[in-house]
């Protein structure tokens, strides 16, 4: 089915399912109403806006009430291999609540990469229970990481702590799903923070507790969409915003 044919079908199977107990409403009278109200209307739809279908997703802050664009893979790559180039600091390796691991790779540009392993009452969980932090990694080593581990977060040394990367960055990745920060609203603070979340009793590592206790404001994925809806009588913008 065309993208056209299903939006069709979607919007005409959806004006005439809803509200039952009201009667049809021309789009005259709706331009000519004030807001909010409930009305019933069969009408055609003329376009619909973006055409494709991914473009439909957004960033939106609802702090701020901002959206953005969502930011593909080569600038996540970019990203990583811009803080590459500083080597990992031992100084910042095997800490009272994580483990670390480093080693070289093979090739010609011989990395320095360190995973940091957070522990929960000085053990390390079971992987799909772990939170990881990755030094070096390029973005093919960052998601096989996160097919096995329950959260990833990508950060760089500095001479006092690791931090998160680029504000462009997602804050930390889970299974498939990036997240991230509105650039605005958010104070990052020091990785150390997370040692609070280790020390509880069952550290559960969700997103929305990782977030605040890095001082980040999380930006939520949103569904839009914008229709073009007709009938005799005019014609009627209607705008879709969904989480």
């Amino acid at each position: 089915i065309g993208m056209h044919s299903l939006f069709s079908v979607c919007c005409y199977f959806a004006v005439l399912t809803d509200h039952q107990d009201l009667n049809n409403t021309e789009l005259k009278t709706i331009l000519n109403s004030t807001a909010p109200q409930q009305y019933r209307i069969r009408a055609k739809l003329r376009t619909y806006k973006p055409q494709k279908l991914y473009q439909s997703i957004k960033l939106y802050c609802s702090k701020c009430n901002s959206l953005q664009e969502v930011p593909d893979g080569d600038d996540f790559d970019f990203i990583l291999q811009g803080s590459a180039v500083t080597a990992p600091n031992p100084e910042l390796h095997n800490t009272s609540w994580y483990d670390s691991v480093m080693w070289t790779t093979q090739d010609q540009k011989q990395r320095k990469i360190a995973i940091h392993f957070v522990k929960h009452d000085e053990m390390l969980q079971q992987p799909e229970d772990t939170l990881l932090m990755i030094e070096g990694g390029t973005l093919k080593e960052v998601w096989k990481l996160t097919k096995r581990f329950k959260c990833v977060i990508p950060v760089r040394s500095t001479e006092d702590d690791l931090e998160l990367l680029d504000p462009s960055a997602p804050f930390l990745l889970q299974g498939n799903i990036k997240y991230y920060g509105c650039k605005q609203c958010s104070t990052p603070k020091p990785i150390k923070s997370l040692s609070s979340i280790a020390a509880e009793q069952r550290p559960s590592w969700e997103p929305t507790e990782i977030a605040q206790v890095l001082g980040i404001v999380p930006l939520q994925y949103v569904f839009i969409m914008k229709f073009t809806l007709v009938d005799a009588t005019g014609a009627l913008n209607v705008y879709l915003f969904d989480y």
